[in-house]
């Protein structure tokens, strides 16, 4: 059921030029909906606004019961990795073009805003990746990741070679730059770029897309998400894995990365009539033949 919301949270991309007014725009309109707000912290420090209560975000995920989240698709990975574990709800005014996950406009963030905070709106579920890397026996690093995990060859060397398991059963030994494991969110990201699949995010699964592979065999596929999926560094210099915006670099031969679905998702609410089929229209100029 549907719910009205009393405390905002408020994130802003606090480098972007002119982002202190749009936010004290917003900031003003939540508390004269009946809204209390606070900002998160880095917001607030990096933009000066000193008028309201700023905390981190793990502690604004313990205290407010929305999220509104100004600036791009990369902004709102960044918060939403960290409050999926609260079960906060993310709203994303995007300042520039519209993206896959910031769907509302600066213009009309008023227009879309006032219904979604008295319970009107759209609201979709998206899966998470989490794992770690794996050395001689211990885990060495963990992360979290709303679109993808990947590993790639190192700056200045050649290709890296990865033993790839699922579940119990080896699949594939795979000569190529990297390797993508991506969630539906993130199957509109790197991996689409790199060849792979659009996933709905209706489907429990992964895209696992391999970067330019040598033997051109080597395909994208869609796996399901029941399955832990182990990525062992074979060969190569200087490879690394990236979970979002979280990095390890220099992964040893050996190494083991490996990735499962994490049992957190992120909340994301739309204004009502969102389509993520409009979604991708709009985003991948789908109807750009249509008079």
């Amino acid at each position: 059921m549907s719910q009205r919301f009393r405390h905002a949270a408020l994130v802003g991309k606090y480098h972007a030029q002119g982002i202190r007014d749009v936010l004290e725009d917003i900031a003003g309109f939540l508390i004269r909906q009946g809204l209390e707000v606070t900002l998160e912290r880095d917001t607030a420090l990096n933009t000066g606004m000193t008028d309201y209560d700023a905390l981190s975000a793990s502690d604004l995920g313990k205290v407010c019961d929305i999220a509104i989240v100004v600036g791009g698709d990369g902004t709102m990975l960044g918060i939403a990795r960290q409050l999926a574990r609260f079960g906060t709800p993310l709203v994303g005014i995007n300042q520039g073009r519209l993206g896959f996950i910031t769907d509302v406009t600066v213009g009309q963030f008023a227009e879309a805003l006032a219904p979604m905070i008295a319970g009107d709106y759209e609201e979709e579920r998206r899966t998470m990746l989490e794992g770690g890397v794996w050395r001689d026996g211990e885990v060495i690093f963990e992360g979290f990741a709303v679109n993808d995990v990947v590993v790639s060859r190192g700056a200045t060397a050649g290709m890296v070679e990865l033993k790839i398991d699922i579940g119990d059963e080896f699949v594939a030994n795979l000569r190529a730059d990297g390797l993508i494991v991506g969630s539906a969110t993130g199957s509109t990201a790197y991996a689409l770029s790199a060849g792979g699949p659009i996933l709905h995010p209706g489907i429990a699964g992964w895209v696992m897309v391999p970067i330019a592979p040598h033997d051109l065999s080597n395909r994208p596929i869609v796996l399901p998400d029941s399955r832990e999926i182990s990525i062992e560094v074979v060969d190569g210099r200087d490879a690394s894995v990236n979970f979002d915006m979280q990095s390890l670099a220099s992964l040893l031969h050996g190494d083991r990365v490996v990735v499962r679905r994490s049992a957190d998702q992120v909340r994301f609410l739309h204004p009502l009539g969102w389509s993520y089929y409009a979604t991708l229209r709009r985003k991948l100029r789908w109807n750009a033949g249509v008079a």
